[in-house]
C-alpha cells in the first residue's frame, strides 16, 4: 500500500518544510483538504519543493466550482508538478453547497458523474484541438477558442478521484473516476460488504477492471508513546467518531453495524444548545464502536494492525490523528506499517481481482 500524509495550511514556510519532510520520510503522497483554506494553492509550493511526492486534494469541493474551473486548476497543477497531481473531489452536503457556497445542489451522484465526464471532455478538447461540445443535464460546455485553450498537457491528464460513502456515489467513482476516496468514517466491514461491491458495479458499467481503480482511505488511529498521551489520543478519536456519527449523510455505515440508535442519539445531542454537548457525544462512543472505526495501540501494534485489517481493501492509506500526535510515534507507526506491508505480499481483493498494494 502507498502511504500518504496530510498537508495543513499554516504559512508558506511550514508548507514547504512539511512537504520536504514528508518526501524525506518516504511517504508516497501528500494531500490537502478544503476546510478553512483553499486546497489548491498549497500544492503549488508542495510540488515546487519536492521531486517524487504525489500531491493531491482530498478533497476539493466539486460542486462549489464549475467543471471548467476545475479543468484549468487541475491542468495547471499537473504541469507544475511534472505529472504528480491527483484531483480528489467530494460533493460535500446540501446545506454547505447551497448556504455556504451559494451553488446549486441536486442529485449528487448523477451530478458528480456528469462533472467528471465534463472534465474529461474539456481536457480532450484541449489535447486534440477538436470542438468542445459537452451537453448534459447539469453542465454544458460548448465554447473553447484557441486563445483560451492551454493545449495538450505534456504530462497527460491528472487522475481524478471521487470521495464516496454511499453506494450510489461509490458506483460513480467506479464508472468514471480513476480512484475512490473512502471517508474516515468507514469500517473494514463497510469497505468489504458495501464499498467494494458498489465500486465493482460501477467498474462493470465502464468496461474496466477494479485493478484500474485506486482505493484510498484516511484511517483513524489512536497511538502515543506515553499513557497520558494515549488517553488523550483515544478520547480525541472517540470525539471525532461521535462528530461523524451525528451526521445523517453517513448513517449507512451505522446501519450496517446495527448502530442506528446511537446515530440518532448523537444527532439529537449535536443540535442541542448546551455547552458540553460535544464532550457528551464522545462519551457515547463505546469500545466496540471505537475499535471498529479506529486502530488503537502502541505505534508498532498500530502499524502492524493497519496492514492486517486493510491490506486487501485499500491501495493507499493515511494516518488520521485528530490530536497532536507525537512525531516519533508516527515515525514508529510508519516503520512498523512498512515492515508488515512488505511481508504481506498483497493478495486478492474482495471481488477476486489482484490487489495492487
Amino acid at each position: 500500500m502507498k502511504v500518504d500524509a496530510k498537508l495543513n495550511v499554516s504559512g508558506r514556510a511550514s508548507i514547504v518544510d512539511r512537504a520536504r519532510e514528508v518526501e524525506k520520510l518516504g511517504y508516497n503522497g501528500i494531500w490537502t483538504s478544503e476546510a478553512q483554506h483553499d486546497p489548491f494553492l498549497p500544492l503549488v509550493l508542495a510540488a515546487e519543493h519536492t521531486t517524487t511526492l504525489e500531491v493531491g486534494t482530498a478533497i476539493a469541493v466539486a460542486f462549489a466550482r464549475s467543471p471548467m474551473n476545475l479543468a484549468y486548476l487541475a491542468n495547471d497543477l499537473q504541469e507544475l508538478s511534472s505529472g504528480r497531481f491527483v484531483l480528489g473531489l467530494g460533493s460535500q452536503v446540501k446545506a454547505h453547497i447551497e448556504r455556504r457556497f451559494a451553488m446549486s445542489w441536486s442529485h449528487p451522484a448523477a451530478r458528480m458523474r456528469e462533472l467528471v465526464l465534463a472534465l474529461r471532455a474539456i481536457w480532450e478538447a484541449w489535447a486534440s484541438g477538436d470542438r468542445l461540445s459537452f451537453r448534459g443535464e447539469f453542465y454544458a460546455h460548448t465554447l473553447m477558442t484557441p486563445f483560451f485553450s492551454p493545449g495538450p498537457n505534456p504530462y497527460g491528464n491528472p487522475p481524478v478521484h471521487v470521495a464516496a460513502v454511499g453506494e450510489s456515489m461509490t458506483a460513480v467513482a467506479g464508472e468514471v473516476a480513476d480512484g475512490l476516496l473512502a471517508h474516515p468514517f468507514t469500517t473494514a466491514r463497510y469497505l468489504r460488504e458495501r464499498t467494494h461491491p458498489a465500486l465493482a458495479r460501477g467498474v462493470a458499467a465502464s468496461g474496466r477492471s477494479t485493478a484500474e481503480i485506486e482505493v484510498s482511505c484516511p484511517v483513524l488511529i489512536a497511538t502515543a508513546l506515553t499513557e497520558p498521551g494515549m488517553q488523550a489520543a483515544v478520547q480525541a478519536v472517540r470525539d471525532q467518531i461521535a462528530f461523524y456519527g451525528s451526521t445523517p449523510a453517513y448513517r449507512s455505515v451505522l446501519e450496517l453495524h446495527g448502530w442506528e440508535a446511537m446515530g440518532d442519539e448523537l444527532n439529537a445531542v449535536s443540535v442541542g444548545r448546551d455547552d458540553d454537548r460535544w464532550a457528551r457525544m464522545g462519551r457515547l462512543i463505546e469500545d466496540e464502536v471505537l475499535h471498529a472505526f479506529a486502530v488503537v495501540g502502541s505505534p508498532r501494534v498500530v502499524g502492524r494492525a493497519l496492514v492486517a485489517r486493510y491490506s486487501q481493501l485499500l491501495d493507499r492509506i493515511s494516518f488520521y490523528t485528530p490530536y497532536a500526535a507525537e512525531p516519533e510515534a508516527i515515525a514508529q507507526t510508519l516503520s512498523a506499517f512498512r515492515d508488515a506491508d512488505t511481508a504481506s505480499h498483497g493478495g486478492p481483493r474482495p471481488d477476486g481481482t489482484e490487489h495492487r498494494g
